[in-house]
C-alpha cells in the first residue's frame, strides 16, 4: 500500500515538474515577445556600426519601381552589403535592381562584392489551388529561414509584396530567441490610398514593423502607429 502511494505522489510530482517548466517557459516567452515589441521601433544604440547589412525585398506590380525609388534617396554607403530578395517568377525585378546599382557603380560607397542578388520560392502563386499551397507554403517557408540564416541582416526594408511576410516573421522571431536582431521598416504602397495591403495589415496588426509608414494622411489616421511621409514616388 505504502508502495502504491508513494509511486503515486512520485508521478503527480513530476507531472507537477512538467506543468511547472512547462509555465515557467511559456512566462518566459510571453515577457521576451513583450520586450521586442516594446524595443521595436527605438532607434539604433550609439556606437552601432556606421554600416548595416540591409536586405531589400522586391516585387512585381510597381513595388520594385517604388522601392528603387526609395534607395535613390537614401545614403547608401549606410546600408551596406545589401541583398536583393525578389520571388522566384520574378526575374524583371532583380534586372532593375542590377540597373540600378549599375547607375551608383562610380559612387566609392557601392562594390561589386557587397551586393548580392537573389530569388526566393512563393508561397502560392496566382490561381494555385489552396490544397497545393499547403506544400508550396512550406517549402517557402524552409527557404526563407535557410535565407535568413546566412544572411542575418541588420535592416530589412520592404513595402508590400507577399514575399516579405515569411522574412519578417523569422526576423521577428529571430529577435525573440536572440539570434539577429533585424529592424524593420516597411513603406506601404502609394497605390494604397483608403486601406493597406494584405502584407501591410499582417505587419501592421501583428506589430512585426519597427517603423511602419504610409504615403496618405488618411491612412495615418485610420492606422494611427503608422508615419505618415507624403508621396515618396
Amino acid at each position: 500500500m505504502e508502495e502504491h502511494h508513494c509511486c503515486f505522489y512520485s508521478k503527480m510530482l513530476s507531472r507537477f515538474s512538467i506543468s511547472s517548466f512547462m509555465l515557467s517557459l511559456v512566462i518566459v516567452l510571453v515577457v521576451r515577445v513583450l520586450y521586442v515589441m516594446y524595443q521595436c521601433g527605438k532607434p539604433f544604440p550609439k556606437g552601432a556600426s556606421r554600416s548595416f547589412t540591409t536586405l531589400i525585398v522586391l516585387g512585381s506590380g510597381g513595388h520594385t519601381a517604388e522601392m528603387l525609388s526609395l534607395l535613390s534617396v537614401l545614403r547608401m554607403d549606410r546600408f551596406t552589403p545589401r541583398f536583393y530578395i525578389a520571388a522566384a517568377t520574378d526575374n524583371m525585378s532583380l534586372h532593375k535592381a542590377r540597373s540600378f546599382e549599375d547607375s551608383l557603380a562610380d559612387k566609392p560607397a557601392v562594390k561589386e562584392d557587397s551586393l548580392q542578388f537573389t530569388q526566393i520560392y512563393r508561397s502560392r502563386e496566382v490561381g494555385q489551388s489552396y490544397v497545393t499551397s499547403v506544400w508550396t507554403t512550406i517549402l517557402a517557408t524552409v527557404h526563407a529561414l535557410w535565407l535568413m540564416i546566412r544572411i542575418r541582416p541588420q535592416v530589412i526594408l520592404c513595402n508590400g509584396p507577399g514575399t516579405c511576410i515569411p522574412l519578417c516573421v523569422i526576423a521577428f522571431l529571430f529577435k525573440v530567441v536572440g539570434i539577429r536582431w533585424s529592424s524593420i521598416f516597411y513603406v506601404e504602397s502609394v497605390a494604397r490610398v483608403k486601406k493597406l495591403s494584405l502584407s501591410g495589415l499582417l505587419l501592421y496588426r501583428l506589430r512585426l514593423a519597427d517603423q511602419f509608414f504610409v504615403q496618405w494622411p488618411q491612412l495615418q489616421n485610420k492606422y494611427p502607429r503608422a508615419h505618415y511621409v507624403g508621396c515618396l514616388m
